[in-house]
């Protein structure tokens, strides 16, 4: 999926505070799955994975593949951009 281009577009995503929450426990947790990441939220999965979408699409997280899990990590690089 590709990262948005625009800076406005990276904090738009990081406009919402369920977003950075959950970025805030990719780093200082590490890689988590969906189901993880949605633990302490009061919401549902696909309302938590449209807010994976936002962040994945700003470039501030990555999803990957491990077996039939796809842990969600996040993208350093783009943040310290």
């Amino acid at each position: 999926m590709p990262s948005l281009q625009s800076p406005s577009d990276t904090f738009a995503a990081l406009g919402d505070a369920t977003r950075l929450a959950i970025l805030s426990r990719l780093a200082s947790e590490g890689d988590m799955t969906v189901q993880e990441i949605a633990r302490p939220f009061a919401m549902s999965l696909p309302a938590v994975s449209q807010h994976l979408k936002v962040l994945e699409r700003a470039g501030l997280i990555a999803r990957g593949r491990d077996g039939q899990t796809r842990p969600c990590r996040l993208n350093v690089g783009r943040l310290a951009a």
